[in-house]
């Protein structure tokens, strides 16, 4: 397995949570028949140095994807805006994104195909790893004082901004009164404490990071829209999953063991973040992990579907069984 950093992401991905340079690096996995026999397929998988891509790791670690033939190359990037494109022009096999991206990428035409999921939130709306956090102090208690209220997003018009705004609508306030302001999350505890923003949408492990800093949690996002929000899945494109079906039927089956593996050791799922991001020891240990589902739910999809026609990241409805295998 080999490791790099696409040129347009290195510097956003260091100064986030990646450490990972370039070169090669030693699979820390069997292998299994495959290996020895010289007959492993090299892919490429655009993904992110986040909580949310654990199994991936962790399944690699593991020879999962050896034993299934394959040979992965990670490139590192900051989000969807660089994987999609990467993807479609055949840069990346396989790319890691948040499903709202996906959803509006397939509105604007773009053949994009779904796999296998990546991660789900929780569904516990007491502890979470998504949250809208305050300052302590704060005169903000419950997601419907958002409104009128300054919040920062990691991306305008995407799934941040559209769960704050779902809790919000539901909570009775009034999600068009929001002023969301678009900032890296690395930025975010720092601004929420000096008063540059009233509140931020915040994922693992920034949220914890926020909250040892004294901020305070107002509302679990994912898990208050939905208790098994699908928040990211890995995708190909149409041509690519008609062309090289053993290979997708590959990735899809060792991914459904990564996923299982790393829900059932989650031990392990926390300690390979160890290896690929640059989250200390000591927030590793507090923050909280999604969960890692095996399977795509179709009602996920057209879930976000939903939400991003009534809340503007797409004009039209999107018709969502292209993205489905």
């Amino acid at each position: 397995m080999k490791k790099t950093l696409a040129p347009a992401a290195a510097l956003a991905a260091a100064v986030a949570l990646a450490a990972c340079g370039g070169g090669e690096v030693e699979s820390g996995g069997g292998g299994g028949d495959a290996a020895t026999a010289g007959t492993l397929t090299p892919v490429t998988v655009g993904v992110m140095p986040i909580v949310d891509t654990a199994a991936i790791f962790l399944g690699e670690k593991e020879g999962i994807f050896a034993e299934h033939g394959l040979d992965l190359t990670f490139e590192m990037a900051q989000g969807g805006a660089a994987i999609i494109p990467a993807v479609v022009s055949g840069t990346y096999d396989f790319g890691f994104s948040n499903v709202p991206s996906l959803i509006v990428a397939t509105g604007q035409g773009l053949p994009l195909r779904l796999i296998a999921p990546a991660n789900t939130t929780t569904g516990d709306t007491k502890s979470d790893f998504s949250a809208v956090v305050v300052p302590e102090g704060s005169d903000i208690h419950n997601p419907s004082d958002l409104a009128g209220h300054t919040v920062a997003v990691s991306t305008l018009k995407n799934i941040g901004d559209v769960t704050v705004s779902h809790v919000v609508k539901g909570a009775g306030g009034d999600p068009s009164a929001i002023e969301f302001v678009e900032m890296p999350f690395p930025d975010m505890p720092a601004a929420l404490a000096s008063g540059r923003v009233d509140a931020i949408w915040v994922l693992e492990p920034f949220l914890t990071i926020a909250k040892n800093d004294g901020g305070r949690v107002i509302s679990h996002n994912y898990a208050e829209t939905d208790p098994d929000l699908l928040i990211a899945a890995y995708f190909t494109t149409g041509d690519y999953a008609t062309e090289n079906a053993d290979t997708v039927e590959a990735f899809t089956a060792a991914m459904a063991e990564s996923q299982s593996f790393a829900r059932d050791n989650p031990d392990d799922a926390r300690a390979i973040l160890g290896e690929y991001t640059e989250i200390s020891p000591e927030v590793r240990e507090q923050l909280v992990m999604p969960e890692f589902p095996t399977e795509l739910s179709a009602e996920a999809v057209e879930l976000h579907a939903d939400l991003a026609l009534e809340y503007g990241l797409v004009s039209e409805p999107v018709d969502v069984a292209a993205l489905l295998p």
